[in-house]
């Protein structure tokens, strides 16, 4: 036999290296735009540090390992103890450090960052950040989102948290099961879905019965069930019950004072399509202790704020996979080799790429803008509004954004986006899942449609703050105005609302395009987008400047 063909089929050759080893802040032109453009006081060298661990090849083998070893259940002890433990592999532990150590879990909150002096531009530049987590891997990043948000309800409730406060404030991670007494750092998670009700948390059956009095800040026993309580090795829990003055919602601790364990007994994990590194289970409460936070009868208003900040990061995080799956088409195609060019050079896979480079662009600008919000909404009442009005839009938007375009990424990949060898499939798996969590589509449009109804003032300040946006953009201010002339008629209103809300996230990113991005990029969304109505798939520009939007989005490498 020819030596020369021994071994033929170990030579690697047209195959792109690995996506590792670069820095997501440093290479990301689209982010550092919008973060020009918010214009927030950014610490680009600490970003710039964050980048090279959130893209290091070292950081790419943790996330592999955290969803290849999954989250295992130990449900008794040895001596056949209930323990109700959930193991997880040492990388699941090194992720939450990297992301608590660069203050994820809470700094969304002037109260916890002396890095800003005056305490502006938290929610802006932990959004930076947290962008860059999300692509680092994004299971993790439940359990630091959700403790970052409850401290939007504890605060409610200051006899209660200020032990829990505390604990949040330290930009660390402690993985320990053990009481709080006794661990440097907390986090915390929430359970508001029963089985019966899903969405519909009114219809929660759970019972809670006050110890010794009613009322906020007081001892109840719940017993009850939840169907979903996600990332069940938190230390602590938001969660709704039926106290005897209705739905009220309580902190709900995985011990107690006297250092002994809460009957928070899980029955299993999720089996789930996607966000595998993160554990989420199936609990009973058997006359569980919590405390009542908020006013009693009123734990849907209570934990709402909280939801309100999970919402920002579902949309910040589903903006980040789009930013990833984007950087990984680009490497591919850039490297790839077909009929004898590389896959960027052939004018359809150009036409694709910078189609969804559009896309890509106008997510971030949108996140970034309602971060930008909710650090304003406290003095502005524009700020108010528009975090109120479009944080459901663009949840929404960006959110069921990303399958679609996750799916058009494994496609850019061929084979190599459809093995579990690369990070496309996990990526692809997990992009579903945003859209979900923290209420799905119909009720983003729903929210939507209340908060205008709501506050008519507050969309009146909105639609008036994008008509200046526009600056002057004919096709945009057109677009601003049929939006607001179809809120002033009611006729059919609720049943056009997914068209509607779509409407506003695509006509508010093209504001925010038009005044940072090149003409090339907002001129082209604004055509395909604003002016050009629904399209079935990538790679349908018309007219477009291709080779300036790829140039203008492409990761720097």
């Amino acid at each position: 036999m020819n030596s020369a063909l021994l071994g033929l089929a170990d030579d690697t050759f047209n195959q792109p290296p690995p996506l590792t080893d670069y820095n997501l802040f440093c290479s990301d032109q689209s982010l550092r735009r919008t973060l020009r453009r918010e214009n927030a006081p950014v610490d680009e060298d600490g970003l710039t540090a964050f980048g090279a661990v959130a893209g290091s090849a070292g950081t790419a083998e943790l996330a592999r390992l955290a969803n290849q070893e999954l989250p295992q259940l130990k449900q008794f002890s040895d001596s056949g103890e209930r323990v109700d433990r959930v193991e997880f592999h040492p990388a699941w532990h090194s992720l939450m450090s990297i992301s608590a150590r660069q203050g994820l879990h809470h700094g969304a909150w002037p109260d916890f960052r002396p890095d800003l002096p005056d305490g502006k531009g938290a929610n802006v530049t932990r959004a930076a950040a947290f962008y860059m987590a999300a692509q680092m891997e994004s299971g993790h990043t439940c359990p630091i989102t959700m403790t970052n948000a409850v401290v939007a309800t504890l605060k409610q409730q200051p006899d209660v948290a200020e032990p829990w406060l505390s604990k949040i404030a330290v930009a660390d991670y402690d993985g320990a099961f053990a009481p709080i007494e006794q661990k440097r750092a907390a986090t915390i998670g929430m359970g508001m879905t029963e089985k019966q009700g899903g969405t519909d948390v009114r219809t929660n059956t759970t019972q809670a019965i006050p110890v010794d009095g009613e009322g906020p800040g007081r001892e109840y026993l719940l017993t009850g069930h939840k169907w979903f309580l996600s990332a069940p090795m938190c230390d602590a829990f938001l969660v709704l019950a039926q106290a005897p003055g209705g739905l009220s919602c309580f902190l709900l601790p995985r011990f107690l004072p006297d250092g002994t364990q809460n009957r928070i007994l899980i029955q299993r994990l999720k089996d789930k399509i996607g966000n595998r590194s993160n554990a989420s289970s199936e609990v009973e409460f058997e006359r569980t202790h919590a405390w009542m936070v908020g006013e009693e009868g009123r734990g849907i208003a209570t934990i709402i704020n909280m939801v309100t900040y999970t919402r920002l990061d579902c949309a910040i995080a589903s903006a980040a996979m789009m930013r990833q799956s984007f950087a990984n088409v680009v490497h591919h195609v850039s490297h790839r080799v077909v009929f004898q060019k590389k896959l960027i050079d052939h004018a359809l896979m150009r036409q694709v790429v910078a189609d969804m480079a559009l896309d890509q662009e106008a997510a971030s600008a949108l996140v970034f803008r309602l971060a930008r919000a909710f650090d304003g909404a406290a003095d502005d009442p524009r700020e108010a509004a528009f975090a109120r009005i479009m944080a459901p839009v663009a949840k929404f938007w960006v959110c069921k954004m990303l399958p679609g375009f996750a799916c058009e990424a494994v496609e850019c990949l061929g084979g190599n986006g459809y093995v579990e060898d690369g990070p496309m499939a996990r990526l692809y798996r997990e992009a579903p899942l945003n859209a979900i969590w923290e209420g799905s589509g119909n009720v983003m449009c729903l929210d939507v449609l209340r908060a205008v109804n709501k506050d008519r003032e507050g969309f009146a300040l909105l639609f008036d703050g994008l008509i200046e946006c526009a600056n002057g953009e004919a096709r945009l201010a057109n677009s601003v105005e049929k939006l607001r002339n179809r809120f002033a008629n009611p006729s059919g209103l609720e049943a056009d609302m997914r068209y509607v809300v779509e409407r506003m996230a695509q006509t508010v990113a093209a504001c925010l395009m038009v005044k940072d991005a090149p003409e090339a990029l907002s001129d082209a969304f604004i055509c395909s987008r604003v002016r050009g109505g629904f399209r079935h798939n990538y790679g349908s520009l018309r007219g477009a400047d291709v080779s300036t939007i790829i140039e203008a989005t492409r990761p720097i490498l």
